[in-house]
């Protein structure tokens, strides 16, 4: 799994861009996920998820996936789970204190994000992890986000 989690972080751009078409094409369906139902949808959808992002990210399936932004490495691969950067204890060769094997997932973030376009994203900074959305799929929330932020706002009348 490590060496494919560093494979992705080496193809962030493509990776960026392959997630990009996919997100337009989950939200285009979003009237079709709106019908069968976001809640039936999620245990099969987390599912896929698990096992796709697993794979390439190792991916904890925290619910709030956050690797558009951290070079398409997934913080909660810390052993400290940090979602703002690295520890203190970062070795001088770029590897974890806890970890003296594993590189630093930070380390590996900022050189993911130097590969991808957006890049800058890295210093947003992220909330704390809702561990009530652990399990769920982030796929789904994103969907329904972007979905609603690109609907035009209806009027109401006074």
């Amino acid at each position: 799994m490590y060496a494919v989690r560093r494979w992705s972080v080496r193809n962030a751009r493509m990776l960026e861009s392959t997630y990009a078409a996919f997100e337009h094409i989950l939200v285009a369906l979003h009237p079709l996920w709106n019908a069968i139902g976001y809640e039936r949808l999620e245990r099969p959808v987390a599912g896929a998820e698990r096992i796709v992002k697993g794979l390439l990210f190792d991916c904890q399936m925290c619910g709030q996936c956050v690797l558009s932004d951290t070079g398409m490495a997934c913080p909660m691969n810390c052993p400290k789970q940090l979602r703002n950067g690295p520890c203190g204890g970062v070795r001088a060769n770029g590897n974890c204190e806890v970890k003296p094997e594993m590189r630093c997932v930070w380390v590996e973030a900022y050189d993911g994000s130097r590969r991808m376009r957006s890049g800058g994203n890295i210093a947003k900074v992220q909330v704390a992890v809702d561990f009530s959305r652990s399990g769920r799929s982030a796929w789904l929330q994103s969907a329904r986000e972007q979905h609603h932020q690109r609907m035009p706002l209806k009027e109401t009348k006074a």
